[in-house]
């Protein structure tokens, strides 16, 4: 009789031992898993604000180019009629002023890499040395993930990508003034050439 009563509470120790047990395995996997799940929250919460920099990124890189295409039409235009100016007064020039208009007109078309980076270097210069003296830095865009500044070029921020653009123009009609100001001089020259010989 003694025996199936030993065997019995043998039995309900285990029970209890198995029970305890079983809990303290579900308490430690339930605080692993709490664990995990806060991780994989912070991380969560770490991506939504990289995807929420990247649209501020992403909206505040179309505004500039969206700009920046505005003025590049707004500057083709601006040379599609001054070269309709140039061809209407060209030939109402003598022979001699239409080759040389010509060929100062062929080389202002030509502007290579390396005066495109003095010009923009030159702009970028005098915007920051006009900023220290108003006692302002210029915005300085950072490069969106993934993409690299090329060595051979200059960082270029949207104002002084718009201010070198001015500056291209403002340099061509520089150049424009100076061989006009050539034409008058040779054409007052032979005009004085012809007041002598009369």
């Amino acid at each position: 009789m003694m025996f199936p009563q030993s065997r019995h509470s043998a039995s309900s120790q285990q029970l209890k031992f198995t029970t305890s047990d079983s809990c303290d395995r579900i308490k430690d996997e339930f605080q692993f898993l709490q664990a995990q799940y806060h991780s994989l929250k912070l991380e969560c919460d770490k991506l939504a604000s990289e995807k929420s920099e990247m649209q501020r990124h992403y909206i505040m890189y179309y505004e500039m180019s969206y700009g920046l295409n505005i003025e590049m039409h707004k500057q083709a235009e601006i040379v599609k009629r001054l070269n309709a100016i140039c061809a209407q007064v060209l030939p109402y020039l003598s022979q001699e002023h239409q080759q040389q208009v010509l060929g100062a007109i062929e080389r202002a078309k030509q502007v290579t890499p390396p005066e495109m980076n003095s010009i923009i270097r030159q702009q970028q210069l005098q915007a920051h040395q006009l900023s220290q003296l108003q006692g302002l830095a210029l915005p300085v865009t950072p490069l969106p993930l993934g993409l690299s500044q090329p060595s051979g070029l200059p960082t270029v921020t949207s104002s002084s990508a718009l201010f070198s653009l001015s500056s291209i123009l403002a340099s061509q009609a520089q150049l424009a003034k100076e061989d006009k100001s050539a034409r008058d001089a040779t054409d007052s020259h032979r005009d004085e050439d012809a007041d002598k010989s009369d």
